[in-house]
């Protein structure tokens, strides 16, 4: 069952770190089967309660799952081997279209905004005791909030979107709940809910959002929260409209008990407008990040939600990092009332690419998807054989291995740095690569 491996460890700790160790060394394989608890706990001579305690740590760590009379087995993608990890060596001379980073030019000069920060600070320093959201920062998020009709709630601040999606459901969620997730989506949350010892749930999406449908499915089949991205979702730029809003929410008003988690990615990079979902939830929870807008080293997210799951975050954050730096609020608030980002200027840029790479894959018979945002989407047969010989053509793109559950192949074009000349090279590289898609607008 285990080849050549054995378990080690006399207690549930050891035994834990024995598994732990070997899945991250490749020793155990995704899928592979571990022994039943009460065989291993005879092989090492220990209690059958001890083998059953470390297999409970390694499931909270998401390194293992355990589901009924099949046992546990190591997960398919365990929280240790992170998706960021599956990407492609560029070398030189080959164009990275796989990152996923804004356009260095059209993010704003910092230099005024934290010089104004630092001069804040020598006339009313940040120091312990104080309030961890700046009052300036909290009534401009909170304005904006309003403007797009965000149902009404207090203002945290947390070290990026991440951040703040990981401290929502910690703060409501114990390990071997389900969440609901986009498929494909956001990688970096598809890693976080195993890590969590959480349980993700694929939900199929097309250019409108996810399928009421799909979200009913997994909310029946016992999901505790939900996560949807409004606008700009990665990797395929679907847009929760005002139709799809309306028919999500009357889902969603039907399981007024899970935690709904809004992740607004094309905050301040898109011109579609926003059609919130939360108000029909008891908890819930808005984010918005600057990281796309303002770019992504400032490290800041602002969120709103329900009393009390703000006051469990902020109570949490007391008790670690304290808060998020001041300067770097001041720093925003000064970008913000400065007017140092055009967002329809920026919206524009973005769309004019992301178009323009849509329409030239359409006219050589290849289907794509980018309704918003800087990411274009590309349903392929083959990934692998998709990305090498992209890679031999010169352009490297992100495997869509990386944002993918049950969702068939695909790959991520990041469009940030195409100029105009580089649309008609990158489509007959794709078209060639990859062969045209079926046609469909659903991406599952």
């Amino acid at each position: 069952m285990l080849g050549e491996y054995r378990i080690s460890g006399r207690r549930a700790s050891e035994i834990a770190a024995s598994v732990e160790r070997a899945v991250g060394a490749g020793e155990l394989s995704p899928g592979q089967s571990l022994p039943p608890m009460r065989e291993l706990a005879g092989d090492l001579g220990v209690n059958p309660n001890t083998v059953a305690a470390a297999y409970r740590t390694l499931r909270e760590r998401g390194v293992i799952e355990t589901s009924g009379r099949r046992g546990s087995r190591v997960r398919l993608r365990p929280a240790s081997t992170a998706r960021e990890s599956i990407r492609v060596d560029v070398p030189p001379g080959v164009r990275d279209l796989g990152k996923g980073n804004p356009d260095p030019a059209l993010l704003p000069l910092l230099r005024d905004a934290l010089a104004a920060a630092a001069r804040h600070s020598e006339d009313r320093p940040g120091l312990y005791g104080q309030e961890p959201v700046d009052p300036e920062f909290a009534r401009l998020a909170r304005a904006a909030f309003d403007a797009d009709r965000v149902p009404d709630g207090p203002v945290a601040v947390t070290s990026g979107a991440l951040d703040a999606i990981e401290r929502v459901l910690a703060a409501h969620l114990k390990p071997g709940d389900a969440v609901a997730v986009e498929d494909p989506g956001w990688g970096s949350l598809l890693d976080l809910i195993p890590a969590l010892g959480l349980r993700a749930v694929p939900v199929a999406l097309d250019d409108d959002g996810p399928l009421p449908g799909e979200v009913e499915r997994a909310l029946r089949a016992g999901a505790k929260a939900v996560v949807v991205t409004d606008r700009a979702q990665n990797p395929t730029g679907a847009v929760v409209g005002a139709a799809r809003a309306a028919e999500l929410r009357a889902v969603l008003a039907a399981h007024p008990g899970v935690l709904l988690i809004e992740d607004d990615h094309g905050h301040g990079i898109v011109d579609e407008p926003l059609s919130p979902l939360a108000g029909v939830m008891d908890s819930w929870v808005f984010v918005r990040s600057v990281a796309k807008a303002y770019g992504p080293d400032l490290r800041i997210a602002m969120l709103t939600g329900d009393a009390v799951t703000l006051d469990r975050v902020m109570g949490r954050q007391r008790l670690g990092p304290g808060w998020v730096s001041r300067l770097l609020q001041r720093t925003v608030v000064h970008l913000w009332t400065s007017g140092a980002v055009d967002a329809a200027a920026v919206a524009r840029a973005y769309g004019l690419r992301r178009d323009a790479l849509v329409a030239a894959l359409a006219e050589r018979g290849v289907e794509a998807y980018g309704r918003s945002g800087m990411n274009v989407w590309v349903p392929v047969p083959d990934e692998t054989g998709a990305v090498a010989r992209l890679l031999h053509a010169g352009w490297a793109v992100a495997p869509g291995a990386r944002f993918r559950m049950a969702a068939p192949p695909g790959v991520r074009l990041t469009v940030s740095t195409l100029a105009p000349e580089d649309i008609g090279p990158v489509a007959d590289a794709v078209a060639s690569a990859t062969g045209p898609a079926p046609r469909g607008r659903r991406y599952d």
